[in-house]
């Protein structure tokens, strides 16, 4: 987190602005943003520089963090208005194509290069194309456009589709994928009627799809950010077949679920965040692979814990395949298009035994 200087002010500005950044509106915003034009999206190359992320909490590249393996992480840094506020990532099949999508109605995709050891060093191949419709057309403006979540969909073991989560008007459509990249109009997919009713930004935060180890493979996962369910508990639901139906997370005091991802061991990993003394939280929490089914209480165990500069507005959580076939969790924060934000990926690897 960057720095603010000039004293109470300053002081009472940054707590200001971090407060309402965790409903991911940018009270500070200081860069006037161009509306996506209307009509049929087209791609668009965008350049995106990277400065690599060596140390986290002081730990070298290899190093054990909690429960898990520092692997390094870029800042991620373009001249372009459009870029930012990226709420949710996910990859295409491999450790190199990363998918993003932004609270403007974005999809932004690039390729991440790894050095020899395994630590991501630089971003190439930007790509921006604004979200579509279901006719086809870019997103009209304000509430539609606000997605956080994206999911990578396979269909005999390649990557197919992504499937995205909007909150405000809340809603789950899936896009085609196109050489490992989004685009084409939304198919709706169907979702409880009291989920689809919200308008409001702490509705749908997460979606993930059941890893096929997991008993519940191939559901989707919904987790609302701060929708009650009882005692400090997010509603959540299942969307399958077999395993459709209600459940709840139980949330960690003082953080709200972001993100979630399958382990190929089926392990669900949920990312938390929240806000500090002046600065933002965050908390990875694993829950075993058996407990993920209709009608429980999902709580578990935390993996990694972090707050301070090290980290920013945490929001969106990918387990892909790293460089060398490990399993590897990446994580990416929104920086709401302020300019005292960062734009982070942060890459951890699961225990050989996980």
């Amino acid at each position: 987190m960057r720095r603010f200087h000039g004293g109470i002010a300053a002081t009472m500005l940054l707590a200001a602005s971090l407060a309402v950044s965790l409903s991911g509106i940018a009270l500070a915003q200081s860069r006037i943003l161009p509306e996506p034009k209307s009509g049929e999206p087209v791609p668009a190359a965008i350049t995106i520089t990277a400065v690599p992320i060596e140390r986290f909490r002081d730990t070298p590249y290899g190093g054990t963090v909690d429960r898990l393996i520092w692997r390094g992480g870029l800042e991620l840094r373009s001249e372009s208005l459009d870029f930012g506020g990226l709420s949710g990532i996910t990859f295409a099949g491999d450790a190199d194509t990363m998918i993003t999508v932004s609270d403007r109605g974005q999809f932004i995709s690039a390729r991440l290069t790894y050095d020899s050891a395994g630590a991501p060093i630089a971003i190439s191949g930007g790509q921006i194309v604004p979200i579509a419709n279901s006719k086809g057309n870019a997103l009209p403006p304000n509430y539609s456009r606000d997605a956080e979540a994206v999911e990578t969909i396979f269909r005999d073991g390649n990557p197919a589709a992504v499937r995205v989560g909007f909150e405000n008007l809340t809603r789950v459509a899936d896009f085609d994928l196109t050489n490992g990249r989004p685009g084409g109009a939304a198919r709706e997919v169907t979702i409880p009627d009291w989920l689809a009713e919200l308008r409001s930004n702490e509705s749908l935060e997460a979606v993930c799809i059941a890893s096929p180890a997991s008993p519940i493979a191939g559901s989707t996962l919904l987790i609302t950010e701060n929708v009650e369910d009882g005692e400090n508990s997010s509603r959540a639901f299942l969307l399958g077949v077999r395993d459709r139906g209600p459940l709840s997370y139980h949330r960690t005091a003082g953080l709200n679920p972001t993100a979630c991802g399958f382990a190929p061991n089926g392990d669900l990993y949920v990312l938390e965040r929240g806000l500090g003394l002046l600065t933002f939280r965050m908390q990875i929490t694993r829950i075993p692979a058996a407990e993920v089914v209709p009608g429980n209480r999902l709580q578990g165990e935390a993996v990694l814990t972090a707050s301070g500069g090290e980290i920013d507005n945490m929001e969106g959580l990918a387990i892909h395949q790293g460089p060398d076939g490990e399993t590897r969790l990446s994580v990416i924060s929104d920086d709401n298009f302020n300019d005292w934000e960062r734009t982070l990926i942060l890459q951890f690897a699961l225990p050989a035994q996980d």
